[in-house]
């Protein structure tokens, strides 16, 4: 997380520092092209220096320091005060350059030789209005000539760039708060989401586990081989859950392998009466995908589907056709004594049903139909959009 920090912070200055050098560059471009002069572009550096200490301070200290911690009213007088203080160090700092500009023009001027009568009336510097000393001199690029500007005019344009300074730094501020807001939550949400999966999927396994191993127990006593078989498939099993499963996700062909082996494991303790129907798909294009999402619906149909003393059935059918999962399992209903002995609410159904909301949220049907002697569960899963 720190890098990447590090690299939207260092992204941050480049901007900054970019933006800068293109108002400092702007002064000297235009006295390369039109011959400004010298006078306005320090005049220029002054006022945009000043405009830029007033915009570090409130970007980088009034607002995260007393706008953000719910001082305002501090940070409304600490702005003013802002301002007003640094009113008058551009005031007196404007009042010293043209001091010095209008200096430095009486001093050339008492230099100057008087050449009035090698000048045509009608020239362009004739036309100039006289100076103070009654005499009319050259035009001079770029310097100010005459008393510097109205205090009033320096006031407006100055309360105008301070204004705009500090509401832009307010607005820069407070959308990269909100941007970093919006990107924690984003974080926190999917924490959370990747939190509640591996509860969920935690919740599977020792369900799973539970439900098997009372299978495996009810065999050791009818067949000793069959059971041994029943361990070496569980096996199998348990080091997909342990291995496979942990890493969060799994190539599909993984998990319906598992089904497979889980499927194997309940045929060891079926009979003839039991009608069972398996398709699962051969040919296919091997994706990265959540485990255990179809088991539940598969060890629920053997759970609630197998009869030992009366025919029953169970039916599951699974197809890939391009992005599309589709997986259609039916089986029987048994109504005996043991079936009702497991009447609570299944948890890998209901842990499923909230995984496939939390992983494919618009991506995915479920529908499950229960008649008196049928149950039946159709899912569809689009993978990719």
């Amino acid at each position: 997380m720190k890098p990447r920090l590090f690299e939207i912070s260092r992204l941050k200055v480049l901007l900054h520092l970019l933006a800068w050098i293109i108002l400092f560059g702007l002064p000297l471009y235009f006295n390369k092209r039109w011959q400004v002069g010298n006078d306005f572009i320090w005049l220029y550096y002054i006022n945009i220096g000043i405009a830029g200490i007033i915009f570090y301070i409130n970007y980088l200290l009034l607002l995260p320091k007393l706008f953000f911690s719910n001082r305002r009213y501090l940070y409304f007088i600490a702005a003013l005060f802002t301002l007003l203080a640094f009113y008058f160090v551009s005031d007196k700092s404007n009042e010293l350059v043209f001091r010095y500009i209008s200096s430095r023009q009486n001093t050339e001027e008492i230099s100057r030789p008087d050449t009035r009568e090698m000048r045509r009336p009608d020239s362009e510097e004739m036309r100039r209005p006289p100076d103070d000393s009654g005499r009319t001199g050259p035009p001079v690029r770029g310097r100010f000539n005459g008393p510097p500007p109205f205090r009033q005019m320096h006031a407006f344009n100055y309360t105008f760039t301070s204004l705009f300074m500090l509401f832009f730094s307010m607005g820069l501020r407070i959308l990269e708060r909100q941007s970093r807001i919006e990107k924690l939550q984003k974080e926190m949400e999917k924490e959370k989401l990747n939190s509640e999966l591996a509860f969920l999927k935690n919740q599977v396994s020792p369900h799973f586990f539970f439900n098997t191993l009372n299978n495996i127990y009810a065999l050791i006593g009818i067949n000793a081989d069959d059971s041994q078989k029943a361990v070496l498939k569980l096996s199998k099993l348990m080091r997909y859950l342990l291995y496979e499963s942990e890493k969060g996700d799994t190539k599909l062909s993984h998990e319906i392998d598992f089904m497979y082996n889980y499927i194997d494991l309940m045929k060891l303790r079926m009979n003839e009466k039991i009608d069972l129907s398996v398709s699962l798909p051969e040919n296919y294009d091997d994706i990265i995908f959540p485990p255990l999402l179809f088991i539940p619906f598969i060890e629920n149909a053997f759970k609630h589907g197998v009869s030992y003393r009366k025919k029953s059935f169970i039916r599951i059918e699974m197809t890939i056709d391009d992005h599309v999962i589709t997986l259609h399992c039916t089986n029987s209903l048994v109504h005996n004594g043991e079936e009702k002995e497991n009447k609570e609410p299944g948890i890998g159904l209901e842990n499923v049903t909230k995984r496939l909301k939390l992983l494919f949220p618009d991506r995915h049907e479920l529908r499950i139909a229960q008649s008196e002697n049928e149950y039946e569960v159709f899912l569809k899963i689009t993978t990719s959009s």
